[in-house]
């Protein structure tokens, strides 16, 4: 397994990639149809292709050889700011567990060399993705309603990156 830097030719990949992970994830929570709309909008070719393209930021798969496995995008927070935001990462359910998302992440953290912060949030009910970032140092900063796609609450989290 390899990380790499993602590129054009990885986007309908990732897409398929992200629709079965959060299929996984998220089915029981919002059904189906819920999570085939938040798929339709945010892992479409052409979102993907914007986050691929935008300056300050970092969009990066495991690669197996034979296929990706995984995938993580984060960008800064905001022009001049040390605050990274990690925005999506998923490993696929077949390959969970194995060191990929650890892996991912620590190449994430390590590609922002000017952060103080990474910061994220994670769906309240997704207690696996809670327990995998509490494992890495992140830490639980607040909750709140989400307003972008279904009625969720998320967990903000932090990880300090600069060693304090």
């Amino acid at each position: 397994m390899y990380i790499r830097t993602a590129c054009e030719r990885d986007l309908a990949e990732i897409g398929a990639l992200l629709a079965e992970t959060w299929h996984a994830t998220y089915d029981e929570l919002y059904g189906a149809e819920g999570v085939a709309a938040i798929s339709r909008r945010w892992h479409s070719l052409e979102w993907l292709r914007q986050m691929l393209r935008r300056p300050g930021s970092e969009f990066i798969v495991a690669d197996s050889g034979s296929g990706l496995a995984g995938m993580a995008y984060a960008a800064v927070a905001g022009a001049g700011s040390s605050v990274v935001e990690l925005q999506e990462m998923n490993v696929l359910p077949s390959l969970q567990g194995r060191g990929i998302g650890g892996l991912l992440l620590e190449e994430m953290q390590s590609s922002f060399a000017d952060a103080s912060v990474m910061r994220l949030e994670v769906e309240e009910r997704n207690r696996r993705a809670l327990a995998f970032y509490e494992s890495y140092g992140f830490v639980r900063l607040s909750r709140k309603k989400a307003t972008q796609w279904v009625d969720a609450t998320v967990i903000t989290m932090e990880k300090r990156l600069d060693g304090q």
